[in-house]
């Protein structure tokens, strides 16, 4: 407990799956959390769940203005701001035939631009603080592909590439940037994603892991959570794995 004591973090997504447990677990931490989602009704309910230490804004990562919004809250409110989690994410399942051209360019708004967007909106907050560390979420579909998740394969993919670039441009600044990649965690994105993918054998992709079950989300948070702090301060442009052993295995 402390590891991010005397830390202002803000955190996009937070208002289910990961995204909440990365509030909570900021805030048991010792983080003053400012977090943001679209879904605000539920955003409210995590904010009174996480205490006064943590409070909640309209964020779509898609929107300059939003982040603009999201850091100066930050930094109007605590004085500061010393981590950014790119946790915002959605997906789109379908082949790459049958899927529409708006869906995936939707997914490569949230999921990619968002991150650059998120990146981008504070570098100069975290300058100011004398550095600062982005965790950008990915995914294992951003280090193998997948069928019928072209485009969330293609944007978790640049995250890599953009966590990369960030970090060698961010570095001089004091500004540390590194990727996580989380496997099958038990969220509600992903619980939705398996109903539209029957073709999956659940059972099957248990069996090929060293670590035979899904994770759970406070298992990722406590890994975002090392990234955020000073712990990892000798870490940026890295990319962090938390998939049971998956990627570990012959079949990749």
């Amino acid at each position: 407990m402390g590891r991010l004591d005397g830390k202002v973090a803000l955190i996009s997504g937070g208002a289910r799956g990961m995204g909440r447990s990365h509030v909570r677990h900021f805030v048991s931490e010792g983080a003053r959390v400012v977090f943001g989602d679209v879904l605000d009704d539920e955003g409210r309910a995590v904010a009174v769940e996480a205490g006064a230490d943590a409070s909640y804004l309209h964020l779509d990562v898609t929107s300059e203005s939003d982040w603009a919004a999201a850091v100066a809250h930050a930094v109007d409110t605590h004085g500061r701001l010393d981590v950014l989690v790119n946790n915002a994410g959605i997906l789109r399942h379908a082949h790459i035939a049958d899927m529409s051209l708006a869906d995936f360019r939707a997914v490569l708004d949230v999921n990619l631009v968002g991150t650059w967007l998120g990146i981008r909106a504070v570098i100069a907050a975290m300058t100011e603080a004398g550095g600062g560390s982005i965790v950008n979420i990915s995914s294992i579909e951003g280090v193998v592909g997948a069928a019928g998740l072209s485009a969330y394969s293609a944007s978790k993919f640049a995250v890599r590439g953009v966590t990369k670039t960030a970090a060698q441009e961010l570095g001089r600044f004091g500004i540390r940037v590194n990727s996580v990649h989380p496997g099958g965690v038990l969220t509600p994105m992903a619980m939705a994603a398996a109903e539209t993918m029957s073709h999956v054998d659940g059972g099957g992709f248990l069996s090929m892991l060293p670590i035979q079950r899904f994770g759970k989300p406070r298992e990722i948070s406590r890994l975002v959570a090392f990234l955020a702090s000073d712990e990892s301060s000798y870490s940026t442009g890295g990319e962090f794995v938390a998939d049971g052993g998956l990627l570990s295995g012959p079949g990749y």
